[in-house]
């Protein structure tokens, strides 16, 4: 909960006005039983006028007044500030998480992610708004109360105040229960979201497979899962709220039997009897308030504690250096693992600007590892990787990654038009996005959608082809006008005559910068300056396509096997 309070003292401007609004609202509650015990006793006593009451009245609607207004201004505040502690934490974590490591991304599941964002933030809300309202409640309420109610009469007040240990020990034993089964409540959730959003990811996998029915049986236990753990919560919470009740209930037995004794014996009149009964009536708000407070600060306290469980993650590591990167890289006996045994062992080689390096190898030999060392998405050890002679980890990340275009084998693209995820990178003209979009070989394709370049794909770009999408990648890579282009399979699901356009597009483009690309495909690494072919994580052959033939060994088997496939496939046709 401390973490809670360290954000409400950062608008404690509003959460202090909030609470001096409240204290207005709760001093006029506690006048009213005063009025109604003056009037009482004088109806008692049988010397009270009309003009009396109706000045009584008035009073009564005076306060009621002033409780109307003050309270709307203390919801104001102190809800407000609530919301605005939500938008900062939600920012606070957004910003977080854009700088966590590609390693953490690898154990952290997006649904869990939804979840903090979501889920989470809305309890910490509550907490932070209701939760202080509810609070300062029980403390000035049952404050002036108590006061009041001392004032009337102290062994009736004693007498009332019986079942307050036992109060006290119940609000402390569910306390904790409803903390501990509130975070469980929270991992369910997390789970479920993973699972929806994991499902509506791959809705065409499980239409392509007939999976439907498998899809609903497992979300349907994961659904019964997160009922049961939030049951399990219900209980304990539904348990919790009756037993406040009875204890409120049990004071007002033993109030109504003692302080109608003491009325009977004149120790009290009817007027004191009737407003301390409203007093009592007053702090059975507080005693009810207890449970919902718990409940509410329990739950936000335990959402907190998740939230900054993602905060102290450590972000990726950022050096300072940022001088204009030319595109010399050097690897130099690099060894990389990511919690095991290593990926890639021993590797070395360079590259000076303007040379084109092409890496083949075996599903899992580790060349998709091997490029993304060289914009920092994995940390390689230190003394290992440079670019212009300058340790990768000494640049600055930002100032980096921007001067490298890397496209993946499965380009991601965004809910957007083909335009915006084209200029993702950078803001650029239409003759900028329409230049790149010609040397990825996909400008004439957008042009025959109805809409052109304004055409919205859908999410991840469900309406294009594997091949489209990659492309539209790969003109997005172009538009940074990069010093350093990773191609990394980025061609992997286009045709071959589409892949030699598309090389041939870009070799005016990469005569300037270094270029790699990673291909299962001989022809579109064959006109490298360099070709390594990876195995298990090493370098097992490097050298030029002529130099890799005469080794005849993986290289010259791939290449001896794609050209017998293109052998059969032309005598198909």
């Amino acid at each position: 909960m401390k973490d809670i309070l360290a954000y409400l003292f950062k608008y404690r401007k509003n959460v202090l006005l909030g609470i001096l609004m409240l204290l207005v609202v709760d001093g006029a509650q506690i006048l009213i039983p005063l009025v109604i015990r003056k009037a009482v006793d004088k109806l008692a006593t049988g010397v009270v006028s009309f003009k009396d009451l109706l000045f009584y009245a008035l009073f009564i609607i005076m306060l009621a007044m002033i409780i109307a207004i003050f309270r709307f201004f203390w919801r104001w505040f102190i809800i407000r500030t609530g919301r605005l502690i939500e938008e900062r934490i939600r920012n606070e974590l957004y910003n977080h998480i854009l700088k966590l490591p590609a390693r953490f991304f690898m154990r952290v599941k997006t649904g869990n992610l939804m979840a903090h964002a979501t889920n989470d933030l809305d309890a910490v809300r509550m907490a932070s708004s209701l939760g202080v309202v509810a609070t300062t409640d029980i403390i000035i309420i049952s404050t002036f109360s108590l006061i009041a109610m001392i004032s009337i009469s102290p062994l009736l007040t004693l007498y009332a105040m019986i079942p307050m240990p036992l109060l006290s020990f119940v609000v402390l034993r569910f306390g904790k229960l409803i903390h501990k089964r509130f975070e469980a409540v929270q991992h369910a959730f997390s789970v479920l979201t993973e699972t929806v959003r994991e499902y509506v990811s791959g809705i065409r996998v499980i239409k392509a497979f007939s999976q439907e029915k498998g899809a609903v049986e497992e979300f349907s236990k994961i659904n019964s899962d997160f009922v049961k753990t939030n049951m399990k919560l219900v209980k304990i919470f539904g348990l919790f709220h009756p037993l406040i009740m009875f204890f409120a209930t049990l004071t007002t037995a033993i109030t109504l039997f003692a302080g109608g004794k003491d009325v009977i014996l004149n120790r009290i009149t009817i007027g004191e009897f009737v407003a301390f009964n409203y007093y009592l009536g007053m702090m059975v708000w507080p005693m009810i308030a207890i449970g919902w407070a718990t409940n509410i600060v329990q739950r936000g306290a335990a959402s907190m504690k998740r939230i900054k469980k993602i905060m102290s993650e450590p972000p990726e590591v950022t050096g300072s250096v940022k001088k204009e990167i030319r595109g010399d890289i050097e690897f130099k006996s690099l060894s990389f693992s990511y919690d095991g045994e290593p990926v890639l062992k021993n590797i070395s080689f360079s590259l000076k600007k303007g040379m084109k390096l092409g890496i083949m190898g075996r599903t899992g030999s580790g060349k998709s590892t091997l490029v993304l060392l060289i914009p920092g998405i994995y940390k390689p050890p230190p003394g290992t990787v440079f670019i212009d002679g300058v340790d990768v980890n000494d640049y600055s990340l930002l100032h980096l990654r921007k001067s490298i275009g890397y496209v993946p084998q499965d380009g991601f693209l965004f809910s957007a038009t083909i335009k915006e995820n084209i200029a993702f990178g950078r803001d650029a003209s239409d003759e900028e996005i329409i230049k790149v979009s010609r040397i990825a070989g996909i400008h004439d394709e957008i042009m025959e959608f109805p809409d052109g370049y304004d055409t919205v794909i859908g999410e991840r770009g469900i309406t294009l082809s594997g091949g489209q999408k990659q492309r539209i990648a790969i003109a997005r890579a172009l538009l940074v006008d990069p010093a350093i282009l990773i191609l990394d399979d980025a061609l992997s699901q286009v045709d071959s005559e589409t892949e030699s356009l598309i090389l041939s597009n870009l070799r005016e483009f990469m005569e300037t910068r270094t270029s790699i690309v990673i291909s299962h495909r001989v022809s579109a690494v064959m006109d490298s300056d360099l070709i390594l072919v990876l195995d298990n994580g090493e370098i097992v052959e490097a050298g030029t396509h002529e130099e890799l033939l005469k080794l005849q060994g993986i290289y010259y088997d791939f290449y001896e096997m794609q050209r017998f496939e293109e052998l059969i496939n032309g005598e198909g046709k």
